[in-house]
């Protein structure tokens, strides 16, 4: 079976002595084992890590169910949700469509975002768009209060009943929540709305495989049982306890530098369409690792296009940084450079060509100039963008955190930091019960 993730670690032996790297492969294969264990902190969260193959076909077919539904008249679907709650799904989406949907010819209903942030223009546009579109939405969050999705719902869910009336809402409303508790359960059951269950023990960056992400995935017309198959190849290579497993890999040389003082890791890209894996990836790890005044920083640059930009701070700033570049082997389109008569650009040495073969050369001209620079390189290299592929992709992504957090020795599983701007912001806005905290907050500014 040909290698669906291949880790390329020749870049970085000149950081790490072999030795060292050694003792950091065993410190990996013992955090997996405890990972799978569930022994270790954080283990009520830890449904994610048999999901693909715990994948039912009864949900595959409640989630095509709504398509089909959907297809037939359904021009516009508003995903709400934040976080992890639509990061995973974004990733997915925008690297598996045309960069040019939303200009081309629709096939099926146009995806779009909300509740990701609390910008008045933002919001007032969608309404604008709303208008335009025969409207559908479905609305991820456990509680069904966090701020930012609850207003971005209720303005969206006022506009479809005043437009389309009581029952018709039923129809264009999913929610996917808790499967008992929270406002949006609630909502759900009282009216009527088809709903999904969010696991109680998945969290929100580790749900892009749950309903949270295969929901949207689907309703983009992306194969969902594809990416599911890709995840699960996943899930059976990276449950082997030895130093051939690539989430182990993976691990283990990310915290070997970071023991060398390589304090932030930069996942690098050659495929615009992968801008929003990072994404994903950078919530993935920052949330599950930034604890204890530990953690590497995550942060992700879109090459060729940020090397005129932040290519200067890479290969001659600090040396406080590494990089994890994704590869993709093979492109799915076919297109090569033209000869000019004039050659006035002068790339005629560039004539027949195909352009990726220059993306590859751009790729590898960077490695060793960031490695000439002091900059340590891994590679992950994927044999094409497709959906079992990313599923793969994102299932090793997935492990790897764990492991790595355990090597750490914090809890990759909690995310507790992040509720201190909401305490701050509900105080603020003068919430019920925040009163005390509000004045505080308002003598500090």
């Amino acid at each position: 079976m040909k290698k669906v993730i291949t880790i390329i670690e020749r870049s970085v032996t000149g950081f790490i002595p072999d030795n060292e790297y050694a003792g950091w492969q065993k410190k990996a294969i013992e955090a997996l084992k405890l990972l799978d264990s569930g022994q270790g902190v954080g283990s009520d969260f830890l449904g994610w890590i048999n999901l693909p193959s715990g994948t039912s076909a009864e949900l595959i077919g409640r989630i095509k169910d709504i398509c089909k539904d959907w297809q037939k008249d359904i021009e516009l679907v508003v995903i709400i949700g934040i976080g992890g709650s639509y990061l995973g799904a974004k990733a997915v989406i925008e690297a598996l469509s045309h960069s040019f949907s939303s200009l081309l010819p629709a096939a099926g209903p146009q995806i779009v975002f909300a509740g990701q942030n609390i910008s008045e223009d933002y919001l007032a546009e969608l309404e604008d768009l709303m208008k335009t579109r025969s409207v559908a939405c479905v609305v991820i969050s456990k509680s069904g209060t966090t701020t930012e999705p609850a207003i971005a719902f209720r303005l969206v869910k006022q506009h479809i009943l005043k437009r389309y009336g009581k029952e018709e809402t039923k129809r264009r409303i999913v929610a996917i929540t808790d499967k008992s508790r929270g406002a949006l359960r609630h909502m759900a059951d009282s009216q009527g709305y088809r709903s999904f269950i969010i696991p109680d023990n998945i969290g929100g960056r580790f749900s892009v495989l749950t309903p949270v992400g295969l929901l949207p995935i689907a309703l983009a017309g992306i194969d969902i049982e594809d990416l599911i198959a890709g995840a699960l190849y996943m899930e059976r290579i990276t449950a082997t306890k030895d130093a051939d497993n690539p989430a182990v890999q993976y691990a283990a040389l990310r915290n070997a530098l970071y023991s060398k003082g390589k304090k932030i890791e930069l996942l690098v890209n050659y495929h615009p369409k992968l801008h929003y894996l990072t994404e994903w990836w950078k919530q993935l790890f920052g949330e599950s690792e930034g604890k204890d005044h530990k953690g590497i920083f995550p942060a992700g640059v879109d090459f060729t296009t940020d090397l005129h930009s932040m290519g200067q701070y890479i290969q001659d700033g600090e040396r406080h940084l590494f990089e994890t570049v994704i590869s993709i082997v093979s492109t799915n389109r076919s297109l090569t450079i033209p000869k000019d008569q004039e050659d006035a650009d002068g790339l005629n040495y560039l004539a027949g060509k195909h352009i990726d073969q220059c993306n590859k050369m751009a790729e590898l001209g960077t490695c060793l100039a960031h490695l000439d620079g002091g900059v340590p390189n891994l590679r992950i290299e994927i044999p094409s963008l497709n959906a079992y592929n990313m599923g793969a992709l994102l299932y090793f992504f997935e492990k790897a955190c764990g492991i790595s957090g355990y090597i750490l020795g914090v809890n990759p599983f909690d995310q507790e930091g992040v509720e201190a701007y909401k305490k701050n912001m509900f105080a603020l806005l003068d919430k019920p019960g925040f009163e005390i905290e509000g004045e505080l907050l308002r003598k500090r500014l």
